[in-house]
């Protein structure tokens, strides 16, 4: 009878894991910088500090409530015997951001930090793949706006912020062709250039990313077109969770996540020192 009694309740639970997630951190502080207050923070500040500064805002409780509600994204593939096999995972709806649901702003951040605080939320970067099927699956879809100047400023980064709000005009929902993706791939695993920097995306209305997957930057790069989307580490493959590591590993069951060659670059390297987001 007991056993009886608590089916329901097992059966909620389950069925509540595997239709919503939250990023789980603190709440956030009445006493909490909105995003412009962080942005005129930093306008003076170096890198690294700036970089610090926003890792420990973020980490610290300080992003918008919308942005820890993530977003179910579908996939499939079908083997080469036939079967289909689906699968789905959960997205951030938008990119990381400081401040409150009135008052935020996108901060764009070295993959360094961006590492940092997706191990610290059971998150990893997307590939390739996973920032085309967001795209695809989005309910808002902005045309890119380009910026020329003081690329790396933080006065642009805000700036390039302001442009996307008055494109969004107050929309809500799952939105991209707002920034580059930072992503995983293969070549960073294979580069004779270490330590570097992948990005990819920026899809413009037709679908087609001004962005091809580049790994031409340093990874302490970062400028105002780059975007931190965090992808909840735990993968359902027929409704079975599974760890996305595991899933990139499997030779078939990796192309429901990424459509490169190999697919075993897993992160970033946290560990390189004077690196921006280490001191």
């Amino acid at each position: 009878m007991k056993h009886t009694l608590f089916l329901p309740i097992i059966l909620l639970f389950i069925f509540s894991c595997t239709t919503s997630k939250q990023i789980i951190l603190p709440g956030r502080k009445a006493t909490s910088l909105s995003g412009n207050q962080f942005y005129k923070s930093v306008f003076a500040a170096t890198e690294n500090e700036r970089e610090s500064s926003a890792r420990n805002e973020i980490l610290d409780g300080n992003i918008p409530q919308f942005l820890r509600k993530m977003i179910k994204i579908k996939t499939s593939i079908t083997t080469d015997d036939g079967k289909i096999i689906h699968a789905f995972y959960f997205v951030t709806p938008d990119y990381l951001s400081i401040g409150s649901d009135e008052d935020f702003a996108r901060i764009p951040l070295t993959p360094i930090t961006a590492q940092q605080i997706a191990d610290s939320l059971h998150c990893f970067l997307p590939t390739r793949k996973i920032v085309n099927d967001i795209y695809k699956a989005s309910k808002i879809k902005l045309e890119p706006v380009p910026m020329y100047a003081f690329r790396d400023s933080a006065v642009t980064m805000y700036q390039h912020n302001l442009i996307i709000e008055g494109q969004r005009k107050l929309r809500k929902g799952l939105i991209s062709g707002i920034k580059k993706d930072v992503i995983i791939t293969d070549r960073l695993t294979r580069s004779s250039k270490p330590n570097r920097v992948a990005i990819y995306g920026w899809h413009q209305l037709d679908g087609i990313p001004i962005q091809p997957l580049y790994t031409g930057h340093v990874n302490w790069y970062v400028d105002y077109s780059h975007g931190i989307r965090l992808i909840y580490r735990t993968i359902y493959v027929n409704k079975k969770p599974m760890d996305y590591i595991d899933v990139l590993k499997d030779k078939t069951l990796r192309r429901l996540l990424c459509d490169e060659d190999f697919c075993d670059c897993y992160r970033y390297d946290t560990t390189e020192p004077n690196l921006p987001g280490l001191n």
